[in-house]
């Protein structure tokens, strides 16, 4: 197997330019694809992201990675775009998604087009690809990572005085940086309800899913995960919780020197699905 190569490319999204990155041997012939999503405050340098997608590769996929337009963070995952994080939306980061497959299919990243195609997307990003699988017949697999089982985030109240202030501050707690939202995710949510109904995505799949949740995940509780696996169809989903792992599995950004188990158990999981899915 070829040995993978490294590249990164811009695609122009809703909010400002995507930044993507390919990891894939043999760039000459198709070969299945993994398109990675992050989540709220993620981007594709976080933590685990660069060695899932060097081992995707290396496992003969084309590796796709990405920073959505809304994600605020450049190349090196610092906040620069603090604007463009206070104005994301989930439609935007659906639009997003839809412009990198564009671009992935008709070549542009130096790589040919996938001979089939599967979604991972971690916490809110697993929202996303459960919501565009559901409406892209080329979606052969999907993976979720502690995802979201739906866009309501924020109680009643909070939502009136963030309406009423214009903006509700985020704190960055890897950086202490305060990041501005604006209402527009509220004004998207409102006006989107049942393009954004994650469920009622869940409940449309015809695809094999495997479904991963940490027992102990802080920040999406696992009756999320338990939510979507319920509505999911029951022929194709593989629910896999992982007791005692929070909602990164145990990694950290920088990542720590020893790899954590419970992430471990989730990449290899991962790995052995889209293998046996993909092929």
């Amino acid at each position: 197997m070829a040995t993978p190569t490294h590249t990164r490319h811009l695609v122009p999204g809703v909010l400002g330019d995507i930044s993507v990155e390919v990891r894939a041997g043999g760039r000459g012939s198709p070969r299945p694809a993994v398109v990675t999503v992050h989540g709220f405050k993620g981007f594709k340098e976080w933590g685990m992201w660069p060695s899932l997608g060097e081992r995707l590769a290396r496992a003969g996929f084309t590796a796709v990675s990405l920073n959505l337009s809304g994600s605020g963070v450049d190349d090196r995952g610092e906040f620069v775009y603090p604007e463009r994080f206070g104005h994301n939306t989930f439609s935007a980061e659906l639009e997003d998604l839809g412009r990198v497959l564009a671009a992935l299919y008709r070549g542009a990243f130096d790589v040919a087009a996938p001979s089939s195609l599967g979604l991972l997307g971690h916490s809110r990003g697993g929202g996303i690809v459960i919501l565009h699988a559901a409406r892209d017949p080329r979606v052969r697999a999907l993976v979720t990572w502690a995802a979201i089982s739906t866009v309501e985030r924020w109680q009643p109240v909070e939502m009136r005085r963030w309406r009423a202030e214009g903006v509700h501050e985020v704190k960055n707690s890897r950086t202490g940086q305060v990041l501005p939202l604006y209402p527009d995710v509220l004004d998207d949510i409102e006006r989107n309800a049942r393009a954004l109904d994650i469920e009622a995505a869940a409940r449309s799949l015809d695809i094999p899913w495997l479904l991963i949740h940490g027992t102990a995940d802080e920040a999406v509780s696992i009756a999320e995960a338990e939510a979507l696996s319920t509505v999911a169809n029951q022929k194709h989903i593989d629910f896999l919780s992982i007791e005692d792992a929070g909602h990164t599995f145990g990694a950290t950004q920088p990542m720590p020197a020893e790899r954590p188990p419970a992430l471990d158990r989730a990449v290899d999981a991962t790995l052995a699905f889209l293998a046996a899915k993909l092929a």
